[in-house]
């Protein structure tokens, strides 16, 4: 309903784009929300279904790990099934690399420096580019190279910084400038600090996440200020929220980051209450039915759920449909911002979740007839 307003524009970090398979990263391409699997790879049918639940929840990359022969094996079938990239996980053995990349990878997740010697790390970059796969180097707080830590005694900005571009050197004097970069850490001031830094320095596009953030809960509140900080700077052109939790919920968080944000929108955008004694109506239980009845509408959209008319009405007047608590049961629907009818509290979940399903069908049979109207 509300137009984005300019107190609300983010001055968003110019990096160059490189393709992740058919998704564009960096540039002016939307901050893409990524995930891992957790199912062994090697097993592609667990893996596929896995999958499957992601690209339910709006995963635009997927990552793999490929820890062995077996997995690596079992990709293609993966890539096959997948209808979005596949990121090959490798960490030091550089044959499961070109693996990976023959079997049709979009993107291999490798430090180059830690793969061995000059000549393997020449024969990874040009499978990598034989395949037209992309490199992401993965910088970890929890995984820093031992001259780094000597040098300066701890995990830090700079040494995170500093392994980053000694990573990324190796990549450009092979001639490859296909690759994004994360420097991340579980200690969100570390991990916030050193991709600052490292925007400063270079151009390619930064793959954002708090790592090892904890369960879903923790790991939610901890990433959403670290991940938020710095999309709100501008900095970061695609992110994952790494919790203990199934796949799909990290999904589902990232994209609620982006959306607190006005970066980007999937589904429906919740408005709701804390509750308190005034409520007409149980609003806990209700904005948890809603939630989980809802996770299906993909269309971008606005819903207001308020126990009272004390904020209700204002909060409605700025959302595609809302509710307020009534007297005796009997609650009032608002749509686009006005007063339409009332609903009473034995079929309010039902008669929202159509109404949703209804204002989503016609979002987007507008948006086609504008696209169609443009041809």
């Amino acid at each position: 309903m509300s137009s984005i307003r300019p107190w609300r524009d983010i001055a968003r970090r110019q990096s160059r784009q490189i393709m992740v398979g058919n998704v564009a990263v960096g540039g002016d391409a939307p901050v893409t929300v990524q995930t891992m699997t957790n199912t062994p790879t090697s097993d592609a049918k667990a893996t596929i279904e896995q999958i499957r639940r992601c690209e339910e929840a709006g995963a635009d990359i997927i990552r793999v790990s490929c820890p062995d022969v077996e997995s690596t094996a079992a990709l293609k079938e993966i890539v096959r099934a997948a209808s979005v990239p596949i990121v090959a996980d490798i960490h030091f053995h550089y044959k499961r690399a070109l693996e990976a990349a023959d079997a049709g990878a979009a993107c291999l997740r490798i430090n180059p420096g830690n793969i061995g010697s000059e000549e393997r790390v020449r024969e990874v970059i040009n499978a990598a580019k034989a395949n037209g796969c992309a490199i992401r180097i993965g910088v970890n707080a929890g995984s820093l190279e031992k001259d780094l830590l000597e040098k300066y005694g701890e995990p830090c900005p700079e040494a995170l910084v500093e392994s980053a571009l000694d990573h990324i050197k190796i990549l450009e004097d092979h001639d490859f400038h296909q690759y994004k970069v994360a420097v991340k850490a579980s200690d969100v001031f570390l991990a916030v600090a050193a991709y600052q830094q490292l925007s400063d320095q270079v151009d390619c596009p930064l793959h954002l996440g708090i790592t090892e953030a904890g369960g879903l809960l923790g790991g939610t509140v901890k990433s959403a200020i670290g991940i938020g900080s710095l999309l709100w700077a501008g900095i970061g052109d695609t992110i994952r929220v790494s919790l203990s939790a199934e796949p799909e919920e990290e999904v589902r968080v990232g994209y609620e980051i982006l959306k607190s944000l006005g970066i980007r929108n999937r589904g429906v955008r919740v408005v709701s209450c804390p509750s308190c004694a005034r409520q007409g109506f149980d609003v806990i239980r209700t904005v948890e039915k809603l939630e989980e009845r809802l996770q299906h509408i993909k269309t971008p959209m606005s819903l207001s759920v308020l126990g009272c008319v004390v904020n209700g009405p204002g909060e409605a007047r700025e959302t595609d449909i809302g509710i307020t608590g009534g007297g005796q049961g009997k609650h009032m629907v608002y749509l686009s911002g006005v007063t339409d009818h009332h609903v009473q509290d034995a079929d309010m979940i039902e008669h929202i979740v159509k109404l949703v399903e209804q204002k989503a069908a016609e979002i987007e049979r507008e948006s086609q007839a504008a696209s169609e109207a443009a041809e």
